[in-house]
């Protein structure tokens, strides 16, 4: 790679160098975390899907980093078109273009999209280890770690920080929405929640029409994981199977599924659909929960039950399909791990565990039948707390709470 283009992209890349510089922020829940880990020696790394803010949350650091680094001293460079180029080389030119020995002094290096560089673990590790008046931050539009050989190479030297889409409470910020009486605002608050759903999350598709959000969140997301992102990080023989198993997972939320039977279905050997949704999974484009058990061997040989982590406004603005892609976005929120369901097909749609909380998941009408599981979770496991999680509905059963979703997202 050409010593001028690297120049050209950190001259365009570093705006603070020459001029003000702020960035159009809004807050993120997680950035708390992550400043407390900046004076930290280890590299930070964020890590989600494409689109979800991460590059914001690093010209944030870059702001917040003005007042107490020199402006020069802060370098952002982007491996997104760079692909065979090395970190080195990044640094050697800007060392040649603002003529700064690199081995005096602090510095702060961000560098996006670094999945991009061909063995970018080893390269680090090196500069990390060899360079200790260097605070680095790194950004990839999926796992980076979706290879264990990475997470192995930098063990003690990073922290890992998912960037995910927005939750209910940052949209409404997002949105310039206070309600400080739920119950007042109740009405704005569902409209809102409809607004959600069709953005899914995504800070650029805020205010944006359905069909301008369905092409975005297929062409600019889950087609360039698929069929750019994940290839040119793994053996990947058939992009295509890892869009047949992420569309019958978002056309079906929340089912298990049976790696033999849709082996069968599908004509495709058991091993690789194991493996393809380990893929999408690491990817963050779909969710796995485990069915709860004290013994953790019987968890991990348990069914599955798959939930897409982006439900297109084809899917979350069909009303046949409500049910479930409320059940989605609750399961999602929550960041839910467990579900249960035990040998009689009584089942609870979310176990929170530390502590032990069952909760369950009903859009509509809440009847007999719907406590019914719950109860029989309640007499064998023992919760801290059992809850229904509902559309609207208030109300207690015994031991059962059921409270509308905006009231436990919000308060």
């Amino acid at each position: 790679m050409s010593d001028e283009r690297i120049i050209e992209a950190l001259e365009g890349g570093n705006k603070w160098w020459k001029e003000k510089f702020s960035t159009e922020y809004k807050d993120r829940e997680i950035y708390a975390e992550i400043k407390k880990f900046l004076k930290e020696r280890q590299i930070i790394a964020l890590v989600g899907l494409r689109r979800t803010g991460k590059t914001t949350i690093m010209l944030k650091i870059v702001e917040d980093s003005l007042p107490h680094l020199d402006k020069i001293n802060i370098i952002y460079f982007s491996f997104d078109e760079f692909k065979g180029t090395r970190i080195s080389e990044v640094i050697k030119a800007y060392s040649r273009l603002m003529n700064r020995d690199t081995g005096k002094g602090r510095y702060l290096f961000l560098f996006d999209e670094i999945q991009k560089v061909e063995d970018w673990e080893e390269q680090l590790k090196r500069i990390y280890d060899e360079s200790p008046n260097f605070k680095i931050i790194i950004s990839g539009s999926e796992s980076l770690f979706i290879r264990q050989m990475s997470r192995e190479s930098l063990a003690g030297r990073i922290y890992e920080f998912q960037i995910k889409t927005l939750n209910l409470r940052e949209y409404l910020a997002f949105r310039n929405k206070k309600f400080e009486n739920i119950n007042l605002y109740k009405e704005e608050i569902l409209r809102e929640f409809r607004g959600f759903l069709l953005c899914c999350g995504f800070p650029e598709m805020i205010n944006k029409s359905t069909d301008i959000s369905e092409k975005y969140m297929k062409e600019n997301v889950i087609e360039k994981v698929i069929y750019r992102d994940i290839p040119q990080i793994l053996p990947i023989k058939d992009p295509t199977l890892l869009d047949h198993l992420l569309k019958i997972i978002i056309q079906d939320p929340g089912e298990t599924i049976n790696l033999d039977e849709l082996s069968k279905d599908i004509g495709v050997a058991r091993q690789t659909i194991s493996i393809y949704l380990d893929y999408l999974e690491k990817s963050f484009l779909i969710k796995k929960l485990y069915n709860y058990s004290k013994n953790a061997r019987k968890t991990q040989r348990s069914l599955k039950k798959y939930y897409p982590a982006i439900i297109p406004p084809s899917i979350s603005g069909r009303r046949d399909l409500f049910g479930k892609v409320f059940e989605t976005f609750i399961v999602n929120q929550l960041d839910a791990e467990f579900f249960w369901r035990d040998p009689y097909k009584n089942e609870v749609d979310i176990i929170k565990t530390s502590p032990l909380k069952a909760i369950e998941v009903k859009s509509g009408a809440i009847k007999e039948r719907d406590i019914y599981p719950i109860r029989k979770f309640i007499d064998k496991f023992h919760p801290r707390e059992a809850l229904i999680i509902s559309y609207s509905t208030e109300d207690t059963l015994g031991k059962i709470k059921i409270i509308p979703f905006y009231k436990y997202l919000l308060e």
